[in-house]
Order: structure tokens, then sequence, then C-alpha cells
């Protein structure tokens, strides 16, 4: 029998895992229920998926085996008191950026286990990739179920709980700044003269084109980019134009202002 799970959070990565655990067929509808605020969000996840809602936090986690924490992370601390007591023996499943397991565990005292998560956006489409630890081995079960419930958002990757708020800087966020990448390539396109759908259009499929081709051929990305690049060529100038504007050097700032808010969170 499969492990019933109860959301705390009814937002767009609660969907997304609600959605993606059903399709694997290792969960059926009536495996889960979910809550949220009062904001219809609940009842909106249970109409579109099937599941059960509640807003009485008794009646959510009665039978269930484990908690999936998908609230925002700033409403952790307004959850009911009454989560301490009735969360005994259960395993707590965390998507709270910047939440520590220790934090967790001041809310989930007597839980039998707390793993912690940090999924990103493209988890939504089953691209995903999400890394967590969890405050303790986990049992082979348990492990079982953390890997079959994360992977359906896509790949999964455990590492230490002190990597996950740079995991946060970096593929947690990192879907924003492949975003505003693409918008950047359209803006520029239509200062060249370009119209704006064909720029948008020209944007898209070239970054989803560069990440296909380097899943399909692996090499490093420093590769690829010299392939591209003929020796007095078009890309080398516009290489230039990105070495002299300190690409690199932007991005990692914004890595690690991510990443330091994610601490400050914490």
């Amino acid at each position: 029998m499969n492990p019933k799970l109860a959301f705390v959070g009814a937002g767009r990565m609660a969907g997304a895992i609600v959605r993606g655990v059903l399709s694997s067929g290792n969960w059926a509808p009536s495996d889960i229920t979910c809550t949220s605020a009062p904001d219809g969000t609940a009842e909106t996840l249970a109409a579109e998926t099937g599941i059960l809602f509640t807003f009485q936090i008794n009646e959510l986690l009665n039978g269930a085996d484990w908690i999936i924490l998908a609230c925002k992370p700033q409403q952790l601390e307004a959850l009911p008191s009454e989560l301490a007591p009735i969360s005994s023996g259960k395993r707590v499943l965390s998507i709270l950026a910047g939440s520590p397991i220790s934090r967790l565990q001041s809310v989930f005292p007597h839980a039998a286990a707390i793993v912690r998560a940090m999924p990103n956006t493209p988890g939504m489409i089953g691209r995903g990739i999400t890394a967590y630890a969890a405050s303790t081995p986990l049992q082979a079960a348990d492990a079982a179920v953390v890997e079959a419930i994360l992977s359906s958002l896509g790949d999964v990757l455990p590492l230490p709980e002190s990597s996950l708020n740079a995991v946060t800087g970096l593929s947690g966020s990192g879907p924003a700044y492949v975003f505003e990448f693409v918008a950047a390539l359209r803006d520029a396109g239509i200062r060249e003269g370009l119209d704006p759908e064909t720029a948008c259009h020209l944007a898209l499929k070239t970054v989803q084109g560069a990440a296909a081709l380097l899943q399909a051929v692996p090499e490093s990305p420093e590769t690829h980019r010299d392939w591209v690049s003929s020796p007095g060529g078009t890309t080398l100038a516009g290489l230039a134009a990105l070495q002299k504007a300190d690409f690199r050097e932007s991005v990692a700032k914004a890595v690690r202002a991510a990443r330091e808010r994610a601490d400050e969170l914490a």
C-alpha cells in the first residue's frame, strides 16, 4: 500500500508534484489530501486532480504517512501549534526555500524523518532537477518514497544539507536567469531591427537548441562555445563584448545573491 501524502500548500509546485505522482501510477487521488490558505488554491487543485482537500489540520494528517511542506517559507512559523503533537511519527518532506532542517525540526520535533528538498520550476513539466538532504540517514523504504515523489519533477540529486543554499542560488533560482537571458536576446534582436515576434522566436529556439546540443554531445560548454567561434568571426566579436561586460561575474553575483538570501531566510 502506498503511503498517504498530506500537502500543506497547494500552489504551483505542489500541483506539479501531485500531477507527477499521479501520472507515475504510484499514487491514486484518494491517497493524497491538500490544504492551503483560504484563497481557493486547495479547492482548485482538488477539482483539477481528484485529490481530497480540507482546511482542518487534524483531518489533513489523519492517516497521512508523509507531510509535504509546499507553502511559502514565510508561512512556516504561522502553521498551527498542534502540528507538533499530531505529526509525531510521520515523515516530513519540505520544498521551502531557505528553511533548514534545524528549523523544520523545531516545528516537527517528533517527526520520524525530515527531508529538505530544493526543486525548480521546470519540474512543472517534468524537466526539473531537485537536490535533497535528510535529517538522518533514511531507511530504504523512506528513501524510495522520497525518490519517487521528487523524480515526478525530473532528476533527483542527494546532497549534504550544507550545499542546498548554493543549489537554491544556482538551479532553484537559475530558471529566472535563463528567462532573463532569453528576454535580453529578444530585446537585442528588436534593437537590431527584427520584429518582436521573430526576435522572441529566435531567442527561445536558440536557447532550447543550445541546451539540447549541450546535453546530446557531452563536451564542456567552453568546447561547444569554441566550436561556434571562428577566428575573426562574428561570434568572437559578440563574446568579446560579453567578456568586456564581465558576463560571467554578473552571473556569479546573481547566484551568490540568491544564496545569501537563502542564508538570510534560514
